[in-house]
């Protein structure tokens, strides 16, 4: 049978040393969440102001295409990854609001509920640098054979 298979009425115990280690995990997930909130707010103003600038450069400038579209793009790059960024922030700050109430309370739904935020960050986390990663190793491959083809 596996080690990990659930048997009934198999409680979970944490002692007392696991439970500070839980309390300090809590403490510092808040502040890395407080933390990342302020950057996906950063990430999005930042994106707000690139473009109304660019627009406003544009319309000064009798609407260069070119500037506004790259400032659009810029703008809208970190506004996008001011969103993809909020979720696993969220999801953290969830998982320590959720552990710090289960410990205080002693309750297991509490911290079943934790957990479950915990999963879903690392989740979040682990598909999206898998994405970024199979990005890289594409934009890679392309280098590749645009050099390939360009040296012939």
């Amino acid at each position: 049978m596996n080690e990990f298979t659930p048997k009934e009425n198999q409680d979970l115990i944490i002692d007392f040393e696991s439970q500070g280690f839980l309390k300090e995990t809590a403490k510092w997930t808040y502040f890395l969440s407080i933390l990342g909130f302020a950057g996906v707010g950063i990430f999005f103003m930042i994106g707000l102001f690139v473009q109304s600038l660019f627009s406003k450069l544009g319309s000064m400038f009798g609407g260069m295409m070119g500037n506004q579209m790259g400032g659009g793009f810029i703008g809208t790059f970190y506004i996008v990854m001011a969103v993809v960024y909020f979720f696993p922030v969220y999801y953290m700050f969830k998982f320590s609001t959720k552990l710090k109430a289960a410990l205080k309370t002693n309750d297991n739904l509490k911290l079943k509920d934790a957990f479950k935020f915990m999963k879903s960050h690392f989740k979040f986390v682990g598909i999206t640098s898998l994405v970024f990663i199979s990005f890289y190793a594409l934009i890679f491959i392309v280098f590749i054979i645009f050099g390939i083809s360009s040296a012939m």
